[in-house]
């Protein structure tokens, strides 16, 4: 295991060839652009061992992932997973096969889960290969984005 690392780690999760499901990732790669020095940010496809072992780099941790919960497309939800699992309706369904709200878990079972995790689900419109980001999905990735930064400016102080 790697030891933890100051400063905020946050995950986009997600396949970038396949429209909505790209929204974690286009998010990290918005805030790699953006630079600020506390984060550190990465691309993930969000299988399950890999994010295991990205929970232990950091003692906070943010996710990004698209979701396909039958709520409207850019619905963005905002979950502290420390303080109660995703909420199964929304999480039930994953690209990913064994999918993020498992893996949360797992972590929680292993005593692995970050002191601070929180995960951003951005409801997706179509997850079609090939597409681009759907424009409610657009919006919701600048709205994620402004509010970590926002979250993050808060908690420097």
């Amino acid at each position: 295991m790697t030891d933890k690392q100051s400063g905020i780690l946050i995950v986009g999760i997600g396949n970038p060839d396949r429209g909505d499901d790209a929204a974690g990732r286009a998010a990290v790669a918005r805030l790699k652009a953006l630079g600020p020095k506390n984060l550190r940010v990465i691309e993930s496809d969000g299988e399950a061992t890999g994010l295991l072992a990205r929970f232990s780099e950091a003692d906070e941790v943010i996710l990004i992932d698209a979701v396909l919960s039958g709520a409207a497309p850019g619905t963005v939800g905002r979950f502290d997973v420390n303080e109660a699992p995703l909420p199964t309706g929304r999480f039930g369904i994953s690209t990913h096969g064994f999918g993020l709200a498992e893996a949360i878990e797992l972590a929680r079972t292993l005593g692995c889960l970050p002191r601070r995790c929180v995960v951003y689900a951005i409801e997706g419109r179509s997850f079609t290969l090939g597409e681009r980001l759907s424009p409610e999905v657009e919006t919701a990735v600048e709205g994620v984005i402004e509010s970590i930064l926002n979250t993050i400016s808060l908690t420097a102080g």
